[in-house]
């Protein structure tokens, strides 16, 4: 199974900063990389609030998989902010 090398809570953080920012969201900067790039640790909190939410799948992602693999892949994550 492929894995990213980029850690959860940052891909999280950086979308974020992204809707914020880029013209393809919310923002109007037509080239929003280096600003994403400077900016989205600003947004670690929210990530990590969205994670905490979906710790607990709803019935269709539990329908489509391991409700166990999920919440330990979820708390892996939110594991490493209280560490």
């Amino acid at each position: 199974m492929p894995t990213s090398a980029t850690p959860a809570i940052e891909r999280i953080a950086r979308v974020l900063a992204g809707r914020q920012l880029s013209l393809n969201g919310e923002g109007d900067d037509p080239h929003a990389a280096s600003a994403v790039d400077a900016s989205w640790k600003n947004h670690v909190d929210d990530a990590y609030a969205i994670l905490h939410t979906l710790r607990e799948p709803d019935a269709e992602m539990a329908q489509a998989g391991d409700v166990a693999v999920w919440r330990s892949m979820i708390g892996a994550v939110l594991e490493r902010r209280a560490g």
